[in-house]
This record gives structure tokens, C-alpha cells and sequence, in this order.
């Protein structure tokens, strides 16, 4: 009974660990030019839905077409622009 105490506490720790190290982004893809944005990070998910509506402006007044967006909880993205290049 102890070692399932056990386990299930260091489970517990491990996974706040894990998840408190992620934050909100929000990630856009364009269709042109075909590229994936990440703005942020942000603290909450609100702070990112308050946010997120001028990135999109700002990439609609530089031309882009087909603009797709989420706001998602992750860790730091390894690129926060990924083109088809």
C-alpha cells in the first residue's frame, strides 16, 4: 500500500513538473506564403485570446492569405517561424 502512496505521489510531482513548464502560444499557419507563426509565450490562455487578433492583422497588412490559427498550451517551440523553404 505504501509503494502505491509512493508512486502516486511521485506521479503527481513529475506531472505538475511537466505541465508548469508549458505555456500558451499561439500558432498560426498561412497557406501564402505557406509558413507556421508562434507568438508568444503567454501565461493564460485568455492573455493569448486577448493577443492573438493582431497578429493576424499584422499578417493580413503583409499580404498573407489562407490565415489559420489555435492557441494551444505547449512547451517553447524549437522555431517560431517554419517556412516551406
Amino acid at each position: 500500500m505504501f509503494g502505491v502512496l509512493l508512486f502516486l505521489l511521485f506521479f503527481s510531482v513529475v506531472s505538475f513538473l511537466f505541465f508548469a513548464r508549458q505555456k500558451w502560444w499561439i500558432r498560426v499557419s498561412t497557406q501564402s506564403p505557406q509558413c507556421t507563426y508562434y507568438f508568444g509565450p503567454f501565461n493564460s490562455q485568455q492573455e493569448a485570446i486577448a493577443n492573438h487578433q493582431g497578429y493576424l492583422i499584422d499578417l493580413e497588412m503583409e499580404g498573407a492569405q489562407g490565415i489559420d490559427y489555435k492557441i494551444e498550451r505547449c512547451h517553447t517551440p524549437r522555431q517560431l517561424t517554419i517556412g516551406d523553404d
